[in-house]
């Protein structure tokens, strides 16, 4: 198996625990012997757990020595819930470590080049690792906005009905969405309407928090999305509350009027938007209050994906760099 192969199979495994390692990144690593075969594979466990270098050191045991690590992420290089990284590589003898994504924090690849270990950055997007840093460079949770909206923008009909917009395959994927983040976000005029669980489901046995954005103390006791934690915060004073928290990821979940709050204060970091064939005319709109008067305020993105499920389509989005911040004003 040659270093890209392997750094492939190493960003599989990170896939494969999206959701399960904040406030740590969603590490792959793989192991190669010393005549280049799969020796070893990990990814980060939970919280407490080892890292994914030592998941995979030991799947291959003697077999690490002389041979070469391939990490999504530079090797970390202090002291946590866990030891370092760096000294697990040098203790099992690993001659070559290749890594895709560097740690400016707490990489320890200089570490390693100071032990006589020959260290490479091969640098290749790592898609697991895009929320942890993120909330690394900008100090807050990486937010994702997703909506359901009729081919005319609709997010319900005129009478206040919205299921279901979207057919049975885009639902299933929106739970995929919720497996892979840490926490959903919603505002209270959501709960109060449609009383949903937020839930994953099947469920995998991890779900992540569930929030309620609510300045007025209207969420019932015995609303559906209980137990959620209930927020009295501006968007982001939420965000940092959340950052406390350990929360890297956040699927925005709520409705038109919390979804235009976020993009006014420039808080959304993607948008998911599932598509269905269908025309209302009137209802609300997706998105309500962004803050956009005239065309020359569009919030413009770039198209990260086009997918289709059932008869409705997905689209991925990124805001372009001059749409990321917001302005002075809007910011106050």
């Amino acid at each position: 198996m040659d270093e890209a192969e392997a750094l492939q199979r190493a960003v599989a495994a990170s896939r494969a625990v999206l959701g399960t390692t904040s406030p740590n990144p969603p590490v792959g690593a793989v192991v190669l012997d010393a005549a280049g075969a799969l020796a070893g594979t990990g990814a980060t466990h939970p919280p407490g757990g080892p890292h994914a270098e030592v998941v995979a050191l030991a799947e291959a045991g003697e077999r690490a020595r002389g041979g070469t690590a391939v990490v999504t992420l530079e090797p970390c290089d202090h002291t946590g819930r866990t030891g370092p990284c760096t000294q697990a590589l040098l203790a099992a003898g690993v001659a070559r470590v290749v890594y895709a994504q560097p740690d400016a924090a707490r990489g320890g690849a200089a570490t390693l080049r100071a032990a006589g270990v020959d260290v490479a950055h091969r640098p290749v997007p790592v898609a697991p690792l895009e929320p942890w840093l993120h909330a690394q460079r900008t100090g807050r949770p990486h937010v994702t906005w997703k909506y359901a909206a009729t081919l005319d923008g609709r997010s319900a009909a005129a009478d206040g009905t919205s299921r279901w917009i979207t057919g049975e395959p885009a639902r299933a994927d929106v739970h995929r969405l919720r497996a892979e983040v840490d926490a959903v976000v919603v505002g209270v005029g959501t709960v109060l309407a449609d009383d949903p669980e937020l839930t994953v489901r099947p469920d995998p046995g991890r779900q992540p928090l569930r929030v309620v954005l609510d300045r007025s103390g209207r969420t019932p006791a015995d609303a559906r999305v209980h137990p959620a934690l209930v927020l009295a915060d501006a968007p982001a004073a939420a965000l940092a509350a959340l950052q406390e928290r350990g929360v890297v990821s956040v699927l925005l979940e709520g409705g038109p009027t919390l979804a235009g709050a976020f993009v006014r204060a420039g808080l959304v970091d993607r948008v998911v938007g599932y598509v269905a064939p269908a025309l209302l005319g009137d209802g609300p709109a997706a998105l309500q209050g962004a803050g956009v008067g005239t065309i020359a305020q569009a919030r413009r993105l770039r198209l990260v994906d086009v997918a289709r499920f059932g008869d409705d389509v997905r689209l991925v989005l990124e805001p372009t760099p001059t749409t990321t911040r917001p302005t002075h004003q809007e910011a106050r």
